[in-house]
């Protein structure tokens, strides 16, 4: 059976001289996207339980981390076991009930806490961690290439923190009416610029809600995408079998297709 040592012997064979053409020809940009890419696959695997082909999606995720490392370590950077030894590092210090001395094989034991105080501990060693690389905001890290959706829930989660936060979701659900009011206000209007920065409050207090529900934003609208999707190829079967062409058909009509396409996902359910 092959080991981690054979893929890292494999990623450096394929970026030699004799290796493989694309490959040699790849820089951190340029694999970026087709990392990206890999992520979403192994996040989509998970969410349908594929699970015969997670193994699979992982693997190529896996090969994405050793890819960077291969450059790194051709750049003269770091090598994939400065990779492992950071993270452990950084895993044994955020885990202080696990490792109260620090060390990975320790046998100490501490007492048992639970997962809101696990939290807690692990946002206060980041803050540490944060303080001693001179970052003065709670904001800081928060990376700019992450989805608009998962940013946001970040940056909000941040300054929750600190005590920047509605105390329910009540709150946030007025601020979404309050914002729907500015919207609808801006749409009248007719200014571009100020209908896109309400449009983007909106969304942002909605994102606030679902964390605020113990919901992933990102994930919750995947799960409405797909419900979208079913729904609406529904709706084009229905199309195709009698007038053949939407055309054809009012809104109205359209709708009961959309209408009934609920209804079968009630009765399946039950």
């Amino acid at each position: 059976m092959y080991t981690l040592d054979d893929l890292l012997f494999l990623m450096a064979r394929l970026r030699s001289p004799q290796g493989c053409p694309w490959d040699q020809q790849q820089t951190f940009s340029s694999i970026v996207p087709h990392t990206l890419e890999e992520v979403y696959e192994v996040i989509d695997t998970l969410e349908r339980e594929d699970w015969l082909h997670l193994k699979d999606e992982l693997g190529d995720l896996l090969f994405q981390v050793v890819f960077y490392a291969q450059l790194a370590d051709e750049a003269e950077l770091f090598r994939f076991t400065d990779i492992i030894d950071q993270l452990v590092a950084k895993l044994v210090r955020r885990h202080p009930h696990v490792f109260p001395d620090g060390q990975l094989y320790t046998d100490k034991q501490q007492p048992s806490i639970d997962p809101a105080q696990v939290n807690q501990r692990w946002e206060t060693i980041k803050q540490q961690e944060r303080g001693e690389r001179q970052q003065h905001s709670v904001l800081d890290e928060v990376p700019q290439a992450l989805p608009a959706l998962n940013r946001a829930a970040k940056l909000q989660k941040r300054a929750a923190n600190v005590g920047f936060d509605w105390a329910d979701a009540e709150g946030v659900l007025d601020k979404i009416e309050e914002e729907i009011a500015e919207l609808r206000q801006a749409i009248r209007g007719g200014r571009h610029s100020e209908v896109l920065d309400e449009a983007g409050d909106l969304l942002f207090a909605q994102v606030n809600l679902c964390r605020h529900l113990k919901l992933d934003p990102e994930q919750a609208l995947r799960s409405t995408n797909r419900k979208f999707e079913r729904r609406f190829r529904y709706v084009e079967t229905q199309v195709k079998q009698q007038r053949g062409d939407f055309s054809s058909y009012s809104l109205e009509e359209l709708d009961a297709f959309w209408n009934q396409a609920k209804q079968r996902e009630t009765a399946d359910e039950h």
